[in-house]
């Protein structure tokens, strides 16, 4: 059989306080022609379909919007997972139903031990857990996800299949992965790693979580990385989806095309203005971050720049000179004396010592002078 494994739609996430609904519709447009395209036998969906667990109204439209079309219009079989970001609770709604019409969305440990089947293959469907669930349903005190991992594929294996493929769709942090910044970590205190070693006797492994697809580079386990950019530590990856083929085994990747893109540009505040910086990119839809080469501070800078890039995100400044990195060193050539009649004056506002603390102070000074 041949699948489209994609992940991290992250519905209703906004970038810096602009909306990303339009790209996100885009990009699930290009996502819905490749799975034609392709004349894929089912979409799997690996966790973080909404971008957190109270999902606004306009969100929880959009996604199901998104499934509608794909699951009833299309006859697409789907196969998703809840992720971190997701209400497992609220994600579940309504799934006793959805598989009438072969869309399968597991959120609870104990369904991804009921293996869907299309065609020659058992799609093992794993959402997000925590440990305390390991705990409680296995009835052993697991201390780290690498345990818990072994006893879930240990399990599964049980299951398997002999004349069948058998692929793993979960969401988690896979060992020898990289993070980027609109991450986060599947468990705290170092325990968020999964070893690829216990996942060796899946013919596939499609993984979400990880927003790079490149993340993971084994031959049979991939992150899709998700469908837009959504931090500045992406500005450079690739987006796309995976076209699984079972039997014989093929990995093609499809990049998608953003609606906006997301990019750096590093110069100066007159390259950014008038140069050929501007002259690329003034008033480009694409979302910027600017990493500025000046060292002075320069007035109503984010408005002046928003002239030319309506969507800035962010502005770095490295080399910046600080007004406080100016006054330290101004007060560093200040007598002790003169830094006491400054303290005193921002302490007391504005007052100045008398002469009487003058001369205490200058008492003290020379006494410690002196020592």
């Amino acid at each position: 059989m041949r699948f489209l494994h994609t992940a991290d739609w992250h519905i209703g996430k906004k970038l810096h306080d602009f909306s990303l609904a339009e790209e996100q519709a885009a990009a699930f447009d290009q996502i819905e022609q490749l799975a034609k395209d392709y004349q894929v036998d089912a979409v799997v969906i690996a966790g973080d379909l909404y971008d957190r667990g109270m999902a606004s109204e306009a969100a929880v439209a959009q996604l199901n919007g998104m499934l509608k079309q794909l699951n009833l219009n299309d006859h697409l079989p789907l196969l998703a997972i809840s992720g971190n970001h997701d209400s497992a609770a609220r994600l579940a709604t309504g799934s006793e139903w959805f598989e009438t019409t072969d869309f399968y969305l597991h959120t609870t440990l104990a369904s991804a031990f009921e293996p869907v089947v299309i065609a020659d293959t058992q799609f093992f469907l794993l959402p997000f857990f925590n440990l305390q669930e390991v705990r409680n349903y296995f009835d052993q005190d697991v201390k780290s996800v690498g345990q818990a991992m072994a006893l879930i594929v240990e399990k599964m294996k049980h299951l398997f299949e002999p004349d069948k493929k058998h692929v793993l769709v979960a969401h988690f942090f896979a060992a020898g992965s990289s993070h980027t910044d609109s991450e986060i970590q599947v468990e705290v205190g170092g325990l968020d790693a999964v070893p690829t070693s216990l996942l060796r006797d899946f013919d596939y492994v499609a993984l979400g979580h990880l927003h790079n697809p490149r993340a993971l580079n084994e031959e049979r386990m991939r992150y899709s990385g998700s469908p837009l950019k959504f931090s500045v530590s992406e500005a450079n990856i690739q987006k796309g989806v995976w076209i699984v083929d079972t039997d014989p085994f093929k990995l093609t990747w499809v990049p998608l095309q953003p609606l906006h893109d997301l990019v750096v540009l590093k110069g100066s505040f007159k390259e950014l203005t008038t140069g050929d910086l501007a002259v690329k990119y003034d008033q480009t839809q694409d979302y910027v971050a600017i990493q500025l080469t000046d060292t002075k501070l320069i007035d109503d800078l984010m408005n002046r720049l928003r002239i030319h890039y309506p969507k800035i995100i962010e502005i770095n400044r490295p080399n910046q000179q600080s007004n406080a990195d100016l006054k330290t060193m101004q007060t560093a050539k200040m007598d002790p004396m003169s830094l006491l009649n400054e303290f005193y004056g921002m302490v007391h506002t504005d007052q100045k010592l008398d002469d009487q603390q003058r001369q205490w102070a200058q008492d003290a000074l020379t006494e410690i002078e002196e020592g």
